[in-house]
């Protein structure tokens, strides 16, 4: 179900619905805060906390029970240092967990426990919104005309006879 949709597009349609049904609102500080130490800067988009809020949802549907550290390591990266080597670095496990409560208290998740290993899944609500985001996605793949088009008509291809000709040598003025 997942895997047969673009994520990009996935993510971006359940960003969308997340900030419309209002399942998660980004806190106070969220304007003024780094992913991560690895990142410089804070995001440029306005509605990067719903973005995360939907890949989190979409990570923990993938991979999921996991927990904040898991996801604190896949949402990590390379630190630039200067001119010391990079380093890898986790992202925001604040952010990450904040994400997540809202995102159980939406009921969209809920914690486990499952052999030793606590964690969080997705609930049925979650995957019928995952769901739901998947189908508009395919529909709107399938309006887009331009794979049904025909390539255009080239001609066909002569193969060469013999060696290539060779340009005649310049001869030499004296």
């Amino acid at each position: 179900m997942l895997y047969n949709v673009n994520s990009r597009d996935l993510n971006r349609e359940l960003a969308r619905e997340l900030k419309e049904r209002k399942l998660v609102t980004p806190p106070a500080w969220a304007p003024f805060a780094k992913t991560g130490s690895h990142r410089e800067r804070v995001p440029q988009s306005q509605d990067w906390w719903y973005h995360r809020a939907a890949s989190i949802l979409r990570t923990v549907e993938t991979k999921g029970p996991i927990g904040t550290a898991k996801l604190a390591v896949k949402y990590g990266g390379r630190k630039n240092r200067g001119v010391a080597p990079d380093q890898f670095r986790e992202a925001s496990t604040n952010v990450i967990r904040k994400c997540l409560q809202q995102l159980e208290k939406a009921k969209l998740l809920k914690q486990v426990e499952h052999d030793g290993h606590k964690g969080r899944i997705v609930t049925k609500e979650g995957k019928a919104l995952l769901k739901a985001a998947v189908s508009r996605c395919n529909t709107e793949e399938k309006a887009h005309t331009f794979h049904e088009k025909p390539m255009k008509e080239r001609a066909p291809a002569v193969a060469p006879q013999g060696p290539p000709a060779r340009p005649p040598k310049k001869e030499a003025s004296q």
